[in-house]
C-alpha cells in the first residue's frame, strides 16, 4: 500500500520527470512528502510565486517537448499560475499544473480558498480534471500527459484533494515512459502536394510549433533550399528553422516586416505547416481572406482540431510536421527570382536604423551576433524591448528562442531560469523591459538558490513603452499612466548574488557584456535605451576600439 502522494510522484518518474518548479501549499502536504524520499531522483525547484513557477513549466516544455510540472496550493496559488497556463496554451507547449484542493467532505461549501478547477480552467488547459479516488491516480496522470504532449500540445491542469494524496491505495504506478506514434501522410496526399507545387508561380512556406526534431527541420531546409521555396515562420517560431540558410525570410508576427507581409500577400500557394493561424501571423486575420483565402493553402498540422478551424485548405494533411517534411521530394520551378528577392530583402530587414539612445540596441545586436555561441537559448516577455531579439537576430540551427505568444509579461526571466536548469552548460540570454523585468524579477532569488546564473539584459527606458506608443498614436499630447519610477537595478542584481552592471553608453556595453560571459554568477545589465539623449552614431569597430582603449587607461 502506498499513499496516493506517493503513487503520483512514482508515476511522474516513471514517465521520465525530473523535475517540477512550484510553491509549497499545505492543500498537497502528502505529495512534498512523497517528494522527500525520491529527492535523489526528482528535483522540486522552489519558486517565489506561482506565476513565475508556472511561466517555467511552460517555458520548459517548449524547449524540452516533455511536459513542464509545476505544483502549487489552492485558491490564491492556483490562480497566480493561471498566467503559465494562459502562456502555455497559446505558445502550445505541454505542460501539467496540479493543484492542491481542498478535501473531498468540504467541497461545495464554498471551504477555505475553494474553487472548482474544471470550470476556472476549462477555456484556457487543453484538460482539467480533478482526481476523486486515490485508485485513479495512474489512470488519470496517464491521460494528463498523453493530453499534454499528443496533437497540439498544450496545459493540463490536476485538481488534488487534500484527502485523496493521504489515502492509501493498492493501485500500482506507472512503469514506463510513453510513446506517441507520429502520423504519417499517404503517398497520393503527397502527390497532390507536389502537383499544386508543380502548378504555381509564387509558393511560399510557412512553419510553426516547437514538436520539431532535427531530422525533420534538415528535410524542410533541404526541400525548401533545392526547391527555391522561400520559407517563414510564424510568430515567435523563427527558432525552429535555421536563419543563415538561403531559405529563410522571417517572420510573420508582432511588427511584421514589410517584405513579410508582402510575401504572404502575393503568394499563390501557401503551405502552412504546424500553425494555428493565429491573429498575429495573419495581421488580424487581414492577409488572408475568411474563411477562403485567395491563395490556395496546404494545411498540415498533427492536431485534426485545428485543421479548417479558421481557413478552409485546399488540401488537408493530419499528419505529423516531421514525418510530412520528409516525404517532399525537390520541385524544379521557376522560382529563383522570387526565392533570392525574398531572402535578399530578410537580410537587409536585419539591419537596424540609427537608434535615437545612449544605448543603440542595433549595434548591441550586431554584436550580439557575432559574440554568443551558436546554440544560445534567448529569452524575452513582452514589450516593444522584444523587436531586437525577435527581429535582429539570427538563431542557428542549434538555437533557441523562449518567447510568449500571449504576450505575457514577466514570462522572459523565468523561462531563462527554467532553460538554463534544463541545459546548464549553455549561454542564455534574457532581454527584458525595465516594466517587464519587475514582474517577475524575484525569480532571481530561485535562480540563485539552485546556482543557476543567466544573462539578464534590462532595457531601461522608464516607461510602459509599448502602452506609451499607443497613447502617442491614439490620444496625443496625452500620455499617463505609463511613466515608471524603477529602483536601482544593478544593486536589486547584486543582493540576488548576480554580477549587477549599469550600462550608460553603447561602448560600454562590449565591455560589460564580456564580464557577464564571464561571469560565473551570471549578470544583470541595465542599459540605458531612454532616447532623451543623443549621441553620435558609430560603428561597431569604432566602438570596439575606444572600449578597449577605456579598459586600458
Amino acid at each position: 500500500m502506498a499513499t496516493g502522494g506517493e503513487i503520483l510522484i512514482d508515476c511522474l518518474l516513471a514517465l521520465g520527470s525530473k523535475k517540477a518548479f512550484g510553491i509549497p501549499g499545505e492543500s498537497y502536504l502528502a505529495v512534498l512528502d512523497a517528494i522527500y524520499d525520491k529527492r535523489e531522483d526528482f528535483d522540486f525547484i522552489l519558486c517565489r510565486n506561482e506565476g513565475g513557477a508556472a511561466f517555467m513549466a511552460s517555458a520548459h516544455g517548449k524547449l524540452t517537448q516533455e511536459p513542464g510540472l509545476c505544483f502549487v496550493t489552492r485558491g490564491p496559488g492556483a490562480m497566480n499560475a493561471a498566467i503559465g497556463v494562459h502562456t502555455a496554451r497559446q505558445d502550445s507547449s505541454p505542460m501539467i499544473l496540479f493543484v492542491g484542493q481542498v478535501g473531498t467532505a468540504l467541497k461545495g461549501r464554498e471551504a477555505f480558498q475553494e474553487i472548482d478547477y474544471e470550470t476556472a480552467f476549462r477555456d484556457v488547459a487543453k484538460w482539467s480534471v480533478e482526481i476523486n479516488e486515490a485508485d485513479r491516480i495512474p489512470e488519470i496522470i496517464s491521460r494528463a500527459w498523453l493530453t499534454a504532449v499528443s496533437g497540439r500540445p498544450g496545459p493540463v491542469v490536476v485538481a488534488l484533494p487534500e484527502d485523496i494524496l493521504t489515502d492509501e491505495t493498492d493501485a500500482l504506478p506507472l512503469t514506463s515512459p510513453v510513446y506517441i506514434e507520429k502520423g504519417v501522410p499517404n503517398s497520393e496526399t503527397i502527390e497532390k502536394v507536389q502537383s499544386a507545387l508543380s502548378d504555381c508561380k509564387r509558393p511560399l512556406i510557412i512553419i510553426g510549433s516547437s514538436t520539431w526534431s532535427q531530422s525533420g527541420q534538415n528535410a524542410l531546409q533541404s526541400f525548401a533550399e533545392s526547391s527555391k521555396i522561400p520559407v517563414i515562420a510564424a510568430f515567435r517560431y523563427q527558432d525552429q528553422f535555421d536563419n543563415f540558410s538561403s531559405a529563410f525570410c522571417g517572420e510573420a508576427g508582432v511588427g511584421m516586416p514589410a517584405h513579410v507581409r508582402e510575401l504572404i500577400v502575393a503568394s499563390d500557394l501557401l503551405i502552412a505547416i504546424n500553425i494555428r493561424f493565429g491573429e498575429m501571423t495573419t495581421d488580424a486575420y487581414s492577409l488572408l481572406k475568411v474563411p477562403i483565402p485567395d491563395q490556395k493553402l496546404i494545411h498540415v498540422h498533427s492536431a485534426e482540431s485545428e485543421l479548417g478551424k479558421i481557413y478552409l485548405p485546399d488540401i488537408t494533411i493530419h499528419a505529423d510536421p516531421n514525418e510530412f517534411s520528409r516525404c517532399l521530394e525537390k520541385v524544379s520551378g521557376l522560382w529563383e527570382d522570387w526565392f533570392s528577392s525574398a531572402r535578399r530583402k530578410y537580410l537587409d530587414s536585419l539591419i537596424a536604423p540609427k537608434q535615437p539612445s545612449m544605448v543603440d540596441m542595433g549595434l548591441v545586436m550586431q554584436y550580439l551576433q557575432e559574440v554568443l555561441p551558436s546554440d544560445v537559448i534567448i529569452t524575452n516577455g513582452a514589450g516593444n524591448f522584444a523587436v531586437w531579439p525577435n527581429k535582429f537576430y539570427q538563431f542557428a540551427e542549434s538555437a533557441r528562442l523562449l518567447a510568449p505568444q500571449s504576450g505575457a509579461m514577466g514570462y522572459g526571466v523565468p523561462a531563462a531560469i527554467a532553460a538554463k536548469s534544463a541545459f546548464p552548460n549553455r549561454t542564455v540570454v534574457c532581454f527584458a523591459g525595465d516594466g517587464d523585468f519587475q514582474m517577475t524579477c524575484q525569480e532571481l532569488s530561485t535562480a540563485a538558490q539552485i546556482g543557476i546564473f543567466p544573462i539578464i539584459l534590462i532595457l531601461n527606458n522608464s516607461t510602459y513603452g509599448t502602452i506609451r506608443v499607443h497613447q502617442e498614436k491614439n490620444y496625443p499630447g496625452r500620455v499617463s499612466c505609463t511613466d515608471i519610477v524603477n529602483p536601482n537595478f544593478t544593486s536589486l542584481a547584486e543582493s540576488f548574488g548576480f554580477l549587477g552592471l549599469r550600462v550608460g553608453t553603447t561602448d560600454e556595453f562590449y565591455i560589460a557584456f564580456e564580464s557577464a560571459l564571464n561571469s560565473e554568477r551570471g549578470a544583470v545589465l541595465d542599459l540605458n535605451v531612454s532616447s532623451e539623449s543623443l549621441v553620435p552614431r558609430q560603428s561597431l569597430s569604432d566602438i570596439r576600439k575606444n572600449a578597449l582603449d577605456n579598459q586600458s587607461k
